[in-house]
């Protein structure tokens, strides 16, 4: 019988059900004097099994704690005024009262007017919105006179996106605008639960679920008013606009800019292009030429210029790269190209100044800054006080100040601010901490200790990992070999909750950056492109055999799990190893021939491995369920009912497989849930159900009963 790891001292563990006080900031906004951070808060609400996403403003100096400004509703996307003095933000709350209380001009006692009539009809589920939850509306704070935010929108589909106005006085949003046609067939869906009809080819997105012909546009909004104007010229289309949106970006100069794409078959095409039109929705023009992935515009100080991330609009290998366009000539060059790494999801170029721009960058395991020059391509990387121990999450500036999230495994995942002309600073950390969001997680359970690996492969190349380890561990512990998605990310140093959960209970969690993880360039990360299974299954049975010839990993007691894409590779690890004593494939892909067209990425597919009754041998060879006769490891499979990225009959095909075949495997689907696992509840039964997994199938397991 195997006895538990030894810690100096002992070891609390962590339960599952604290979850429930985790906190993560997900959203930051600097305002344009710098000396303000917005930020969001996601929370949780036990007694609703919900996720709440609240608003919060701290001084950029740190002299006070943040201010909670929303309290009864969720908000998102926080964006100041240019002045400063109002906070924008998108959230569904109830109606704001100002708009209902009263008598209304022209109104007769006992009259039904159009609103009231919309408003009855609504009640009783006929039309309208039939009793669902409100749409997310535009709402501001009045920083300078307190109170409530006041709600600006009150559109049926709601607000997607919006920016101010360089004068405060006007809002750009971006909201679908249905026809008379249109509104009545999404009543019909929304009330009486009527048929789902599609006719494009992009026919659903994961986590927006099924699609229709509504064009989004964009509006023009006056601030006192309310009254709103269409730009009949601004609409959005594409494939991949349900995942981005349009973006509207106003400008210095009075004009904005937008995304869309209009090539011949805009739902067989990831292309997005920007877009500038004047605010009286004239003079629409386009700055890009129809062959790159445009995203997260912003304008030069000037409005000379607007810089943006720009990718391949199908070859995702490619690194995203920083491109700067001439709004005159609409004139564009890469100015980030030569760096050979990729802008990380933690945000995009912000200017610094006219010339200047810093960019988050994933760079070998790790985000960082770099700073480029608007009119070459001569990046530099900046802010090494930044360390290779600690991560950046989120990333934003405004008047001389970034923001950042930075992500630390012994303290947390915290805002932090950062004056704009130190980010040459060396060892020296001129940060600015600004908050402790899971404070009473870390000092109440012991952190844990982390390092970066870096190993050989089969084929002789460096792979790099980073390890978790208990503190203080004297001797070889149990293992969870944890495969992040993708697979074009990457891991780097983090406080996780589950890294905490797993390592008091003496694990060490291995999260290996295989190859086809971005931050080492594109070769490295390109190699995979075309293929499934081998290389990762190589990168990762490597880096376990690193760990156990260097004594900290127990050969017997190893475990491999992983989520999306990471469920991909433990299933093709699984087919080729019986060296884990269990397994767990989360929200994965098995067979790549059945899932095309069920799920919301056919343009990947195509683009990497051809179309499946065209290239029938490719899509068997790279699934792994081609292979499951060679499957003997445990195996759990889990899924998201309404997963439209992995659906969940992949999940059902392997289970059932591997069932026929005698394997201990296990399936657990959690109903309504896309390509994530959101409530509280479920969050914390994932985890307990893993756990419970890898426990059950320990080699001592039976000595333990």
């Amino acid at each position: 019988m195997m006895s538990r790891p030894r810690f100096r001292g002992g070891m609390d563990e962590l339960p599952a059900d604290r979850f429930v006080d985790y906190r993560e900031i997900t959203e930051l906004a600097v305002g344009p004097t710098g000396d303000r951070i917005a930020f969001v808060l996601d929370e949780f609400d036990p007694d609703e099994d919900d996720r709440r996403r609240s608003l919060f403003v701290v001084p950029a100096d740190g002299s006070r704690d943040p201010h909670r400004l929303s309290r009864a509703s969720d908000a998102g996307n926080p964006t100041w005024s240019p002045d400063g003095s109002k906070l924008g933000f998108v959230a569904a709350r109830e109606g704001d009262v100002a708009r209902t209380v009263g008598s209304r001009e022209g109104e007769a006692e006992g009259e039904e007017t159009d609103e009231t009539a919309e408003t009855a009809d609504a009640d009783d589920g006929e039309t309208g919105t039939g009793g669902e939850e409100p749409r997310p509306q535009l709402w501001v704070f009045d920083l300078e006179r307190g109170g409530d935010a006041r709600q600006l929108t009150d559109r049926e589909e709601g607000v997607e996106d919006f920016d101010w106005g360089p004068d405060g006085d006007r809002i750009v949003i971006e909201s679908r605008d249905p026809t008379e046609e249109q509104a009545e067939y999404l009543r019909e869906r929304r009330d009486e639960n009527g048929p789902i009809e599609v006719d494009r080819l992009q026919h659903k997105v994961d986590g927006r679920g099924w699609l229709d012909d509504v064009t989004p546009y964009l509006f023009v909004v006056d601030l006192d008013t309310g009254e709103e104007r269409r730009l009949d010229d601004a609409s959005g289309a594409g494939a991949r606009l349900p995942l981005f949106g349009m973006q509207p970006r106003w400008g210095p100069t009075d004009r904005i800019a937008f995304l869309s794409n209009e090539t011949d078959r805009p739902d067989d095409s990831g292309v997005l292009d920007v877009f500038t039109i004047d605010p009286d929705g004239e003079d629409r023009r386009r700055l890009s030429d129809g062959t790159r992935q445009h995203s997260g515009v912003r304008w030069s100080p000037s409005g000379d210029r607007i810089a943006a991330k720009s990718r391949h609009p199908r070859n995702l290998y490619e690194p995203t790269e920083v491109h700067v366009v001439d709004v005159a000539t609409g004139a564009s060059r890469s100015v980030s190209a030569s760096l050979d790494r990729t802008v990380a999801f933690a945000g995009t170029a912000e200017w610094i100044d006219e010339e200047t721009l810093v960019a988050p960058v994933a760079d070998g395991g790790q985000t960082r800054p770099v700073r480029l020059d608007a009119a070459a391509d001569d990046p530099e990387r900046v802010f090494e006080g930044l360390g290779s121990s600690r991560g950046l999450d989120l990333f934003d500036h405004g008047g001389g100040t970034l923001g950042l999230c930075i992500t630390d495994p012994g303290e947390g995942r915290d805002l932090y601010a950062l004056d704009a002309d130190r980010v040459d600073a060396g060892t020296d950390d001129p940060l600015v901490r600004l908050t402790a969001v899971n404070e009473d997680l870390v000092e109440e359970f012991p952190v844990p200790a982390v390092e970066r690996v870096t190993y050989e492969n089969d084929d002789g190349e460096a792979i790099e990992g980073i390890v978790y380890r208990p503190p203080d561990l004297e001797e070889a512990a149990p293992a969870i070999v944890s495969i992040h998605g993708g697979p074009m990310s990457y891991d780097e140093p983090e406080f996780a909750f589950q890294h905490l959960y797993w390592t008091t209970r003496g694990y060490v969690v291995f999260k290996p950056n295989y190859r086809g993880s971005t931050s080492y360039g594109r070769a490295f990360c390109e190699s995979l492109r075309g293929s499934r299974g081998d290389l990762e299954t190589d990168d990762v049975t490597s880096g376990v055999d690193h760990l156990i010839d260097r004594g900290t990993v127990d050969p017997d007691r190893t475990y491999v799990t992983g989520f999306s894409y990471g469920g991909i590779t433990t299933a093709h690890v699984v087919t080729r190893t019986d060296r884990f004593a269990a397994a767990a494939a989360e929200h994965g892909i098995y067979d790549f021939a059945s899932v095309f067209g069920t799920d919301d990425n056919h343009l990947w597919h195509e683009d990497e491995f051809g179309l499946p009754w065209e290239e029938p041998e490719t899509f068997r060879e790279i699934s792994s369920i081609t292979d499951v006769d060679e499957v003997d490891t445990p195996l759990l499979l889990t899924a998201g009912g309404n997963d439209w990225r992995c659906p969940p009959t992949q999940a059902e095909q392997l289970y059932v497989s591997v069932k026929k075949r005698g394997v201990p495997a296990k399936l657990v689907v959690y109903p309504d849930e896309h390509h994530n696992i959101g409530d509280p509840e479920r969050a914390i039964h994932r985890l307990e159900t893993l756990a419970e997994w890898f426990d059950t199938h320990a080699p001592d397991a039976g000595d333990r009963q």
